[in-house]
Parts: C-alpha cells; structure tokens; sequence
C-alpha cells in the first residue's frame, strides 16, 4: 500500500523560502509518477508540480514557474518541493500524489491514485 507524508509546511514572510518534503513507501517510485498539488480556502485543489513518468522531465503551473522546483531522492523515497520567493497567494494546503507511470496527465487531480494528509503553508505579507 503506497503511503505518503508530507512535512516542511509552515508560517512564512513574503519572499521567503520553504521546503515541503515527501517521504513515499518502498517501491512507489518504481511504479508511480508524483506530484505536488494545493488547495486554499474556498477554491479547488490545483496543480503545483509533477515529474513525467519518467522521472526525467518536470512540468510547473505557470503560477509558480521560476520560483518552485520538485526534485526527488529516490534512495530515500522522498519527493520534495523547494519554494522560493513566496507570495501571499501561495498560501494552502500542499498535497504530494502518486499517479501510475503509464498515465499522462500530470496536472489533473483526478489521476492520482494516492494522496497524502497535507501540510499547510501560511505567507504573511
């Protein structure tokens, strides 16, 4: 049973950095594409980053290109998600997902099979 959680979130100043870490089961990434999605009050769970199935290849929301990167230790089974130049609007709740390898949706929710429980981040201004 694939099984992640998420740790790093926190309370930021505008233009500070975090980094949301996500420690994955044995073997997820063997099978599994992962991604990083978050959700605010009052609005739908949106997409954040991805690897491709792969691995190799990343794709970002336009909203946080240039700013965030995903990058993984797969010896550790860890997918992490470095934030920099934080915005008030970058506040939410951060999920991290797997999706299987073979689907080629990496920015649909909908996809993923396994989520993880959230780690809220707070960007003050």
């Amino acid at each position: 049973q694939v099984q992640l959680v998420e740790s790093g979130g926190g309370l930021v100043q505008t233009g500070g950095s975090l980094r949301l870490s996500c420690a994955a089961s044995e073997r997820t990434f063997s099978t599994y594409a992962m991604g990083w999605f978050r959700q605010a009050p009052g609005k739908e769970r949106e997409f954040v980053a991805a690897f491709n199935w792969s691995g190799r290849f990343t794709y970002y929301a336009d909203s946080v290109k240039g700013r965030f990167t995903i990058s993984s230790d797969n010896a550790k089974n860890t997918v992490y998600l470095q934030m920099n130049s934080l915005k008030p609007e970058d506040t939410a709740v951060y999920y991290c997902a797997a999706r299987l390898s073979s689907v080629a949706a990496p920015t649909v929710p909908v996809e993923y099979r396994h989520w993880g429980q959230g780690t809220q981040v707070t960007v003050s201004a």
